[in-house]
C-alpha cells in the first residue's frame, strides 16, 4: 500500500491545515454538546415535542441518553488526540533547495 500524496503547492497545503483544524473544531463541539445536551431539560423539552409520539419517551431512557454520551466522549477524545497529535508533529526542517519537509524534528 502506497503512502498517501502530500500537496504540494502552498495553497493546498494551507487548504489540508484548515480543514484539519475544523475537523479538530468540529470533533470537540460536537462532543461537548453530545456529553452535555443528553443531561438538559433541553433534551427532554425538545423530544417530548416531537410529533412522533414513541420516539419521545424513548429518548429519555437513561440509557439512551447514556448512549448518546458515550458516543459524545468518543467525538471529544477523537479531536483531544487529533490535537495533540497536531502540536506533538513540531516544527520540522526544511530541505534547502526543495522546500519540503525533511521529517527531521528541530531540535529545542
Amino acid at each position: 500500500m502506497s503512502e498517501p500524496s502530500r500537496p504540494t503547492t502552498p495553497f493546498a497545503r494551507l487548504v489540508t491545515r484548515l480543514l484539519f483544524v475544523f475537523y479538530i473544531l468540529y470533533c470537540v463541539e460536537a462532543g461537548i454538546f453530545l456529553v452535555w445536551a443528553p443531561w438538559t431539560s433541553f433534551w427532554s423539552r425538545t423530544f417530548l415535542a416531537l410529533p412522533w409520539g414513541g420516539l419521545g419517551p424513548w429518548m429519555l431512557d437513561p440509557w439512551v441518553r447514556g448512549a448518546v454520551t458515550g458516543f459524545g466522549l468518543v467525538h471529544l477524545l477523537w479531536g483531544l488526540h487529533d490535537l495533540e497529535s497536531w502540536f506533538s508533529r513540531g516544527p520540522r526542517r526544511r530541505d534547502p533547495i526543495s522546500q519540503e519537509p525533511r521529517g527531521e524534528r528541530v531540535s529545542p
